[in-house]
């Protein structure tokens, strides 16, 4: 929700997931700003940069009332089928006391029930300057990530991870590490890890997820942003990996 209004403002295009697609156009988005999407398809967004599409999968959302943090061990769920796992996440849903009623009737309103969007996707953007992986949930599979190492990678930092279907047994840091690992980015930044649902999520402490990407890609730079802060996401990899090569 906002992507109506920036597109309203500017008329950009909408690029997303066919579930995506029809909830801006039910909000009043023009059918030319909108481009459905859902794995494999490369857009141009100008003359000389591009963003592929790839299937992504979505946290495991239904193991948990609330977020652990990011070095707390998760274990078991593993093999639950999917009608088990819908009636889990309404029993969690049910179970959020710590929500305000504000926020537990903004939450009701906004359930689509059987037509809400799972279709997780992740994007990997072609520049001149390099290029640049985002994922704005912990899932993936892994013989497409594999297949995607990014000169930077933006990669969701909360929940419980989910590889190939099945929820994580480990630590969101170590969940985090296995991506990098994947990956091999030179710039790492993490998102959707603030305490953006209180009473449900909590403020990722990265501690934990920087010790575990150390020990996997000791190259890999973890930049953490503050709150209405700009970075140039590729400013100074080059020196960067000019300055490694001569160590070595």
């Amino acid at each position: 929700m906002g992507a109506e209004r920036v597109a309203r403002q500017t008329g950009a295009t909408i690029v997303g997931s066919y579930e995506s697609i029809r909830v801006m156009a039910d909000l009043g988005v023009p059918t030319e700003q909108l481009m459905p999407v859902s794995g494999g398809e490369r857009v141009q967004l100008s003359a000389d940069v591009t963003v592929g599409v790839y299937p992504s999968i979505h946290s495991c959302i239904w193991t948990h009332t609330g977020f652990a943090q990011s070095d707390e061990v998760c274990s078991g769920d593993l093999g639950v089928i999917h009608q088990e796992r819908l009636a889990r996440l309404g029993e969690r849903r049910d179970s959020r006391t710590a929500l305000s009623d504000e926020v537990r009737d903004h939450l009701r309103a906004g359930q689509q029930g059987a037509r809400g969007d799972r279709g997780a996707l992740v994007y990997r953007f072609e520049t001149p300057e390099g290029s640049l992986l985002y994922q704005d949930t912990c899932g993936h599979w892994t013989g497409v990530l594999r297949t995607l190492q990014s000169d930077v990678a933006i990669l969701a930092a909360a929940g419980r991870g989910n590889v190939d279907g099945e929820p994580v047994q480990g630590s969101l840091a170590q969940f985090v590490a296995r991506e990098v690992e994947l990956l091999r980015p030179r710039r790492l930044i993490l998102g959707h890890h603030d305490d953006w649902l209180p009473g449900v999520s909590v403020a990722t402490d990265t501690t934990p997820i920087r010790t575990a990407v150390d020990q996997v890609s000791p190259e890999t730079e973890l930049v953490e942003m503050p709150y209405c802060a700009g970075l140039s996401v590729f400013e100074s990899l080059r020196q960067r990996e000019s300055d490694n090569s001569n160590v070595r």
